[in-house]
């Protein structure tokens, strides 16, 4: 894709050091940095001569997460990038020393890294491969070892807090920060109630690649962000945080803007993210209420699987349900029939444990729990698995959680044939 002539650096724990670095040529405008789809692989530093769009190059190029089943490459420019960076910082307690365990090519991952480097103090990086309860405390306790009076951050995701909560060691280690910002997927009231109770201050954050990262903490905007619910209840995000563009790379390996009704730009030169978000405005406090295109139709009704996991969740974590996920299965009756996946806690009831046998056992004792939500449609099936589907930046896999819930009903039913 690039000539050889161009600097690579490999994102690896012995390497990523380097980042830094290329992240002040591209704020420079000397380079455009541009991230991995994976975690593993090299980023690269692209000629400015490269870009082929009207105005300065961008600084930084990522790939979004892929929610929508594509993952799209984001341009965003080295004012998008700062003006984010320095928004956190007025929005917490200033610079402060950060802990980064997200992957940094990832827009989450990234913006540590970037805020780290404006504040100038490295952040403690994780070594670990795959987040840990122990990996979280060891790294927590040498951020604090380096000692100085300013404070202190990390960035989460809810299942990397989850894992957090459930270790002693750890839920103390995250107590000592002054803020953790939390966002990248759906963030259920139980798991804040928990955070809250073992002294954790949790900031929820919303945004995405497009924006460079969070732009909304709080449900309160950053300054210069404008939040629009449409006629159709999606969210559209203004300001100067916003994407330059969508790009793509051309085989000569030039850069080049693509077009795309998302991202638009008008003629003053704001630009605007039109979101697949679905959201509600309670004096200008944002609640975020899913995704539209995560919408189930089951039966004729349209269901959302976020407020069915936001709302049956803190009545089913009383009765060892540590996470939920609902998907659905096909169904001749229902056109598509909803199943509730679940990680369970260590210790579950006994009349949880007794229904564990069949989905629809189990299905039909998680329903008939008072968790308030009568007159919505409720999974009709549910299965334990070891863990939720996820992407690698910890937002619900839907494409996956889907398959894997056929794969679960049919080996049911194929058990269930046997004499």
């Amino acid at each position: 894709m690039f000539s050889p002539h161009e600097r690579t650096v490999r994102m690896t724990a012995q390497t990523v050091e380097d980042l830094p670095a290329a992240i002040d040529r591209a704020l420079a405008g000397r380079s455009i940095l541009v991230l991995p789809r994976n975690r593993d692989d090299s980023i690269t530093e692209v000629a400015p001569s490269q870009w082929r769009g009207a105005g300065r190059a961008p600084a930084l190029i990522l790939f979004t997460s892929g929610s929508t089943g594509t993952a799209k490459a984001v341009a965003l420019s080295a004012d998008a990038l700062t003006t984010s960076a320095r928004a956190t910082e007025r929005f917490l307690a200033g610079p402060g020393d950060w802990h980064l365990t997200l992957p940094t090519n990832h827009i989450a991952g990234f913006q540590v890294e970037l805020r780290a480097r404006l504040a100038g103090r490295e952040p403690v990086r994780t070594t670990s491969a795959s987040f840990t309860a122990e990996s979280f405390a060891e790294e927590v306790e040498s951020l604090f070892a380096r000692g100085g009076s300013r404070p202190s951050y990390t960035s989460l995701v809810p299942t990397q807090l989850h894992r957090v909560l459930a270790d002693d060691r750890a839920t103390l280690a995250a107590a000592k920060f002054d803020t953790i910002l939390l966002g990248g997927s759906a963030i259920s009231p139980a798991l804040l109630e928990r955070a809250d109770e073992h002294g954790l201050s949790i900031v929820r954050t919303y945004g995405m690649s497009e924006t460079a990262g969070g732009c909304v903490y709080d449900g309160v905007p950053f300054d210069g962000v404008e939040i629009t619910i449409t006629d159709t209840s999606t969210i559209d995000l203004r300001g100067p945080v916003v994407a330059d563009s969508y790009v793509e790379f051309n085989a000569d390996g030039q850069i080049s803007p693509v077009d795309n009704p998302g991202l638009t730009t008008d003629d003053d030169g704001s630009r605007t993210m039109r979101t697949s978000d679905l959201g509600r405005l309670d004096d200008g406090v944002l609640s975020v209420l899913g995704r539209s295109d995560d919408i189930i139709v089951s039966g004729g009704t349209n269901v959302s699987p976020h407020e069915l996991e936001t709302g049956l969740l803190p009545t089913w974590q009383h009765h060892g349900i540590a996470e939920v996920l609902v998907t659905w299965v096909p169904d001749d009756e229902w056109g598509k029939l909803l199943v509730a996946l679940v990680r369970l806690e260590d210790q579950v009831s006994p009349a949880m444990r007794a229904a564990l046998g069949s989905s629809r056992e189990l299905a039909r004792h998680l329903g008939g729990l008072d968790h308030g939500m009568g007159g919505q449609p409720l999974p009709r099936l549910a299965f334990p698995v070891t863990e939720i589907p996820n992407r690698s930046i910890g937002k619900p896999d839907r494409m996956v959680a889907s398959r894997l819930a056929a794969e679960l009903a049919e080996a049911e039913r194929r058990r269930s044939r046997i004499p």
